[in-house]
């Protein structure tokens, strides 16, 4: 006799290779992603000479969006979330948004749905404006506890 409910399983079910193929891309994203972390775990960006100075900063006096992230990521390896938070807030967010849309993505990936990040106008003119704000809060007079 046929059982139709162990057809309806096998259908229902991904297959192990498959599955393991499919989260190759975000396996191997997370890998270069930890990669980076752990390099700039160990080679200190607060030593003078391992990293080149932001050309913003260097030339202008003008702290980008990205000065301090560096520093920032070396304090999230070594769990120091406060200086973290100190060097660079928005990085430190940029952190937090990757590992839940990392999580997210393998998620989707596992239940067999491909992930779609597709921001509309709102979503990036308040990304821009969120950046936008930050640059000028972090290099205005009462912005200094903002400064990497």
């Amino acid at each position: 006799m046929h059982d139709v409910n162990a057809d309806s399983q096998r259908v229902t079910q991904p297959r192990t290779g498959a599955l393991w193929g499919r989260l190759a891309v975000p396996a191997g994203v997370l890998a270069a992603v930890a990669a980076a972390f752990a390099y700039v775990g160990a080679v200190d960006p607060n030593e003078p000479g391992h990293y080149p100075a932001c050309p913003l900063l260097q030339y202008t006096g003008i702290y980008c969006p990205g000065c301090g992230g560096l520093r920032s990521a070396h304090a999230v390896v070594h769990g120091d979330f406060a200086v973290a938070l100190q060097d660079n807030a928005l990085a430190v967010a940029g952190y937090a948004l990757f590992a839940v849309m990392w999580t997210v993505w393998v998620v989707r990936t596992v239940r067999g749905r491909p992930l779609r990040i597709d921001p509309g106008p709102v979503q990036l003119w308040t990304a821009g404006a969120l950046l936008l704000v930050f640059t000028v809060v972090r290099n205005l007079p009462f912005g200094g506890w903002l400064h990497p």
